[in-house]
């Protein structure tokens, strides 16, 4: 399951270009918070401890305990606005939730397992690389594990076939494939019409060059 990050806020009252630009040299990210029951407050965390936080994540679904004042808030980290042209991070959406407010996320798949359909040529194809589920935070997992084992070539695993964790629920149809073996691609052999037509193009592409020898002598 997702750990509980603890972070440390403080109150962000100046706005504008010029105010956010002066914070990001402090070494802070300014940041909102948000959400159903939440009113919009807007924060700001410390750089290295929110980078750290991302870099040691191995999901990109990161539950906060925000400290904010003498209180906490319960916290999503919604979207992350990275500076591509220059590095380092721009802005942070937090969106405010309970522990026992249901949440919806987009979970990794990961496999598990050899599958069968292997010996014989076939390839795993993922078609999901995400599954979007339904849970309490508590409940949030940083993968979906599906064991591939028993999967033989020309057959597929379904949303509804995937074992999931305790509290966690899909929210796709349960026959949609999340991955299959395909069968092992096998290139055709020509016919002989086609190997006789190979062998004539072949003399013809080297002509050409034949002829241009006794011009190349002929300068000399």
């Amino acid at each position: 399951m997702a750990k509980i990050l603890d972070l440390t806020t403080e109150p962000r009252t100046s706005e504008g270009t010029a105010a956010v630009k002066r914070l990001r040299k402090a070494g802070s990210i300014p940041a909102v918070v948000y959400g159903r029951k939440t009113a919009v407050t807007n924060v700001q965390v410390d750089s290295k401890t929110f980078t750290k936080i991302l870099q040691n994540s191995a999901s990109d679904n990161i539950l906060v305990s925000l400290k904010m004042g003498s209180g906490e808030q319960l916290a999503l980290v919604q979207e992350v606005q990275h500076d591509h042209l220059k590095g380092g991070i721009l802005h942070i959406d937090f969106h405010a939730i309970a522990m026992d407010e249901e949440i919806h996320a987009e979970v990794p798949v990961e496999t598990s397992g050899e599958a069968i359909g292997l010996k014989f040529g076939g390839l795993v194809e993922i078609i999901h690389h995400t599954l979007e589920v339904r849970c309490l935070p508590k409940d949030l997992p940083e993968s979906i594990s599906v064991d591939v084992t028993a999967l033989q070539v020309g057959k597929s695993i379904h949303v509804g076939e995937i074992a999931y964790p305790e509290g966690v629920r899909p929210k796709l149809a349960a026959d949609i494939v999340v991955l299959m073996c395909v069968e092992p691609k096998v290139e055709a052999e020509p016919t002989p019409a086609e190997a006789a037509a190979a062998a004539k193009a072949a003399p013809a592409k080297a002509a050409p060059a034949a002829k241009a020898a006794p011009a190349a002598a002929a300068k000399k």
